[in-house]
């Protein structure tokens, strides 16, 4: 086959394939341009340092930092989840928020102040701050 032959043959494959690319170029150009989903309500999805976090009450002036709370204390372990007590359990963490979802302390409601801090919220829309806070226990 000569090359007059070939080029008659293969030129309605060529015309084919060009349309197509023609075709899928301004798609996938618009989501590129499309600008970013709004965020989750509540807040970009996290997850805790791991490690134990011991709970405590404020303390006074003219006694201890920290009223140290043992029976609240919990540790973080990986995939958003927690032992407290010998019991696993899960946890959600978007934005600010921290709300223990399963578990022995299930419903326990937190704001996170920084990494490693968290301060007990009440329960309901409008959370009030807490006495309780937790705070991440440095390895030793």
């Amino acid at each position: 086959m000569n090359r007059a032959a070939l080029s008659r043959r293969l030129a309605p494959a060529i015309l084919c394939l060009a349309a197509s690319l023609a075709l899928a170029a301004p798609l996938s150009s618009a989501g590129a341009d499309s600008p970013e989903p709004p965020p989750v309500p509540g807040g970009k999805i996290g997850t805790l340092k791991m490690g134990r976090y011991a709970c405590e009450l404020p303390g006074d002036a003219g006694g201890l930092i920290g009223e140290p709370v043992p029976e609240y204390d919990f540790t973080i372990v990986n995939a958003s989840s927690y032992l407290a007590k010998g019991v696993r359990g899960s946890y959600l963490h978007t934005g600010t928020d921290v709300v223990m979802t399963g578990g022995v302390f299930r419903n326990r409601r937190f704001t996170r102040i920084s990494a490693g801090f968290l301060e007990e919220t009440g329960p309901g829309p409008e959370p009030e701050a807490g006495a309780m806070r937790c705070i991440l226990v440095p390895r030793r």
